[in-house]
């Protein structure tokens, strides 16, 4: 049986569109679906929930702390190495990625694997103490094959199944740790240093 050419033509243009409904529409927003349940937040806890704060790089060991004096203006001090106000700016920079940060994708891998991530010898470790004594940990590893993302470890544990969850978030994290020290103290406020010396200019004489 021959159908009409136009016919024909309404028949495939109706299959294409009930397949780009389906792909588009149905298939489609179940893929969103996914991705969106996949991309959730590292932590749960708020910017004020933190009392404490320890950054270990291949550098340098820093612990901050919230400064117990409300009225002060400096909202965090740096314990050791050295005993300073911290730069309010730079913790800030951090806290803001720790509360507000995204997981853009969790990978189930064994923990034989975690070399492969550089997860095994992290680039970094930021220990997070609450102020109800509960505590957090955030490994940092390497970037992805592209250098979108970084490779890391929320609260590190071994699922039930024997695997463990590796994270993939920004890699604003380096650049928020991987500091200098010098970087990590409250800058100097120039306007509170004493001028600079003016030595009067001789008084000139009339020669008679």
């Amino acid at each position: 049986m021959k159908f009409p050419r136009t016919t024909l033509i309404l028949i495939l243009l109706a299959l294409g569109l009930g397949g780009f409904v389906y792909f588009h529409e149905i298939r489609g927003a179940t893929v969103r679906e996914e991705a969106k349940e996949q991309k959730q937040q590292i932590f749960s806890f708020g910017e004020d929930d933190v009392q404490s704060l320890t950054v270990t790089t291949k550098k340098l060991t820093l612990n901050l702390e919230r400064n117990p004096e409300s009225s002060s203006n400096h909202k965090w001090l740096i314990k050791s190495p050295i005993a300073l106000p911290a730069n309010d700016a730079i913790v800030s920079y951090l806290m803001d990625l720790l509360v507000k940060g995204n997981s853009e994708r969790t990978l189930s891998t064994p923990p034989k694997e975690l070399g492969e991530f550089a997860l095994d010898q992290p680039q970094a470790t930021i220990n997070i103490t609450l102020k109800n004594r509960q505590s957090h940990q955030l490994l940092l590893g390497k970037s992805n094959f592209n250098g979108h993302f970084l490779y890391a470890q929320a609260d590190p544990a071994t699922k039930p199944d024997g695997n463990i969850n590796v994270l993939l978030v920004s890699t604003d994290f380096a650049n928020a740790v991987n500091r200098e020290l010098s970087e990590w103290k409250q800058p100097v406020d120039n306007s509170q240093k004493l001028p600079p010396l003016t030595i009067p200019k001789p008084t000139p004489t009339n020669s008679k």
